[in-house]
């Protein structure tokens, strides 16, 4: 991607920036009388890093087309039946954020599932929604795959599975992010997954291509009774074998640590454990190195657009906006605030935090189209 070729970063250069990179690989074409491609494409990153409805952005900006106009341009140039090759698109625009002082080898990695609930009842719909664990009131979730990088103060997402279908096995998203990974030419020194991704099938199939890999691990099984919880025992770290019920053998990691009750206020113990493949790790090194994985989940929910839109194409483009946004970010963090002094490479955070490049973005938009500063009053 080009660097701004000034000695400052401005907002409009934050709004250029990101039109141009969803303009050119996307395929999103919402050309009309009224409405553009350009016009669309501003609204959808407007709404994403002020986490509100096309209804709402579409209402404060003076000169864009009404949101009823804009849906269904939307709803017409996003179709299911295109879903694979946005995701492609998608996956292009990523990259071209990497930045170039980012080394290829030697890189720390993980894979990761991210859910939207859906509370719909379509059935139609719901074909392409995954059914977990109650959580925000719902069973059906929209769920998309990422396989993000992690370097210095570096987090980065570099490619995405754009939709999960129910009956597709996790082994499968986990191979396909991986020849992913392959086709870019990098290469992972450490892959962190976390409990979801803890079968047998994958640790076999890591073990397999001799991919190092630290794995969250569920505590199952009752007390004394066998089990990964019967591993939880004594006061001390510790590593151990362990073979999984479908006979994978496996090296844990079993940690113990202290943790306050909510309702007593008393300190009580508990345990985390950890499944090392091709590691030579302590397993307090395992446990130390598997927070580094935290720091990518929690930001991108921060730059989504809020819709009840029943297109799935939509749902889903919503998502991988929301990633695309914030790969920008963290590109122009690293061309704009890199530290000029010897040693390693650093990014001075404070000058270019998340919350200044949705300004940036927002403030772009808003002296581009212009914005409502009032409203008609009415006589009764």
């Amino acid at each position: 991607m080009e660097i701004i070729a000034k000695d400052r970063l401005e907002a409009e250069d934050v709004r250029d920036m990101c039109e141009r990179l969803l303009g050119t690989p996307l395929s999103l074409e919402t050309e009309g009388y009224k409405i553009s491609t350009k016009m669309a494409l501003n609204v959808l990153m407007t709404a994403a890093v002020e986490n509100r409805s096309i209804e709402a952005v579409c209402g404060d900006l003076v000169e864009v087309v009404n949101s009823n106009t804009l849906r269904e341009a939307l709803n017409r140039a996003l179709s299911v039946d295109d879903l694979r090759q946005q995701e492609a698109e998608f996956n292009a625009a990523l990259v071209e954020c990497i930045p170039k002082q980012m080394p290829r080898a030697g890189l720390e990695m993980a894979i990761d599932f991210h859910d939207e609930p859906y509370y719909g009842k379509s059935e139609a719909v719901q074909a392409y929604t995954c059914r977990g664990e109650a959580h925000d009131g719902t069973t059906y979730f929209w769920r998309v795959a990422t396989l993000y990088v992690i370097w210095r103060q570096v987090r980065l997402t570099l490619a995405l599975t754009y939709y999960v279908l129910p009956g597709e096995s996790t082994l499968s998203i986990v191979e396909r992010l991986l020849k992913r990974r392959a086709d870019l030419g990098l290469r992972c020194k450490v892959l962190y997954l976390d409990k979801g991704f803890c079968s047998g099938d994958i640790i076999a199939f890591l073990q397999n291509t001799t991919q190092p890999a630290l794995i969250a691990c569920p505590i199952r099984g009752k007390k004394g009774r066998g089990g990964t919880r019967a591993l939880c025992t004594g006061r001390k770290a510790k590593r151990t074998p362990y073979p999984f019920t479908d006979g994978t053998p496996a090296d844990l990691a079993v940690i113990p640590t202290l943790t306050r009750d909510k309702k007593t206020g008393k300190q009580c113990r508990t345990w985390l454990v950890y499944v090392l493949v091709h590691l030579d790790w302590s397993a307090r090194k395992a446990h130390q190195r598997y927070h580094r994985r935290f720091g990518i989940e929690s930001s991108y929910r921060q730059l989504r657009a809020f819709t009840n839109s029943r297109n799935v194409a939509l749902r889903f483009f919503f998502l991988a906006l929301a990633f695309l946004l914030l790969n920008i970010w963290t590109f122009l963090r690293c061309a704009c605030t890199r530290v000029i002094a010897t040693g390693p490479f650093r990014l001075e955070l404070n000058l270019f935090r998340l919350a200044r490049f949705s300004a940036f973005l927002r403030r772009a938009t808003e002296q581009l189209y212009g914005t409502t500063m009032s409203i008609p009053i009415y006589s009764w």
